[in-house]
């Protein structure tokens, strides 16, 4: 054992490494991942519990839809968009109030989102997941008057029916401003509003980089989607519409 260690020395101590050693050829092969390749049953059969358990917290009914829903039902303001702003704006407030004694006056969300329709009838965790497979929270930017037009402006000049909700917007053929109102009562440059969004848009996400400006945040540790299977949980059946919140007029 002696002789073998020594050996082993002498051969390390012998090599020389460079540190600008660059490999003469680097070969590779890809593997085509198809059903044709047969199953492993051990490990299948290890996963199985698993799997189970899983489809059964995913496929939980939690509420039920009239109709389906989709993201392109509407120029400026969906159905399923309305639903989504509304809900964070509706669980949301609480958690912010009790921490911070404020209000939320907007919530802004992005249309890019909504990852997916809902199908009429069961909605489920599963549905939840594929609406809003990431892991977005909700924060609480505080906003200057001037830069909540700026935001403004963004859903303007973007055409998109990005969910909003507090926000009542008309504009005329030529995108003109034919009206802003913030919880009914019109924008006003030098007050301070309270604007819930999700981090990846406080971020500059969907180049929102109006919330740049934000002289503070709060983050209220609560998931997107966590937050949407709690609303779903409290609804027997959604219904969501289509309205006034954001429209173009004559």
């Amino acid at each position: 054992m002696k002789k073998f260690s020594f050996l082993l020395f002498l051969f390390l101590t012998s090599c020389k490494f460079s540190s600008d050693y660059t490999p003469a050829r680097i070969e590779g092969k890809q593997l085509q991942i198809t059903d044709s390749i047969p199953a492993d049953e051990s490990l299948s059969e290890f996963i199985q519990p698993y799997k189970e358990n899983i489809d059964r917290e995913m496929n939980q009914v939690l509420s039920y839809s009239s109709f389906d829903l989709t993201k392109r039902d509407g120029e400026l303001n969906t159905a399923i968009g309305n639903m989504m702003a509304d809900a964070v704006m509706e669980l949301s407030n609480p958690v912010f109030k009790s921490r911070t004694g404020n209000s939320i006056d907007i919530v802004l969300l992005n249309h890019g989102g909504i990852r997916s329709s809902i199908s009429k009838g069961p909605v489920t965790t599963r549905t939840a997941y594929q609406v809003m497979p990431f892991e977005n929270e909700v924060v609480v930017a505080k906003m200057n008057g001037k830069y909540v037009r700026q935001m403004v402006h963004y859903l303007i000049d973007a055409g998109t029916a990005h969910p909003v909700s507090g926000l009542k917007l008309e504009i005329g053929k030529d995108n003109s401003i034919k009206k802003v109102l913030i919880k009914g009562q019109p924008l006003e440059d030098n007050k301070d509003y309270y604007v819930a969004t999700n981090d990846y848009l406080l971020n500059g996400g969907d180049n929102m980089v109006f919330f740049s400006n934000a002289s503070e945040v709060t983050d209220l540790d609560y998931k997107i989607r966590n937050l949407l299977m709690d609303y779903f949980k409290q609804q027997d059946t959604i219904a969501p519409v289509r309205d006034y919140r954001f429209i173009r007029i004559n």
